[in-house]
């Protein structure tokens, strides 16, 4: 063979190498591009969870609150309630007016 058959050969294996070699740096920057998109997808449902988790704990906290507010507003119940309604004795009433 000679010698420029012998190099248009190499030629067109280093040819064929370059071309598999952009198929490859093609093909990894599309993974990588997905990549980027699924973390991204990712990282908004992250977020958007996290959100969900702040919101419930808020409406918990705001109805423990309301019902802490109903409470107050109702005033004493059961036993409490009936000691506050029972009449003053006697020596109760003489150490009010006393004082």
């Amino acid at each position: 063979m000679s010698k420029t058959s012998d190099l248009t050969v190499a030629l067109k294996n280093i040819q064929a190498q370059v071309k598999t070699l952009r198929t490859q740096a093609a093909e990894v920057r599309a993974s990588l591009k997905t990549a980027r998109a699924n973390a991204k997808v990712e990282k908004t449902i992250a977020r958007q969870a996290k959100k969900n988790v702040a919101a419930q704990k808020k409406a918990a906290r705001i109805a423990k609150l309301e019902a802490k507010l109903i409470a107050m507003k109702t005033g004493p119940v059961g036993s409490v309630a009936i000691k506050k309604n029972k009449k003053p004795s006697a020596c109760t009433t003489v150490y009010q007016m006393a004082a």
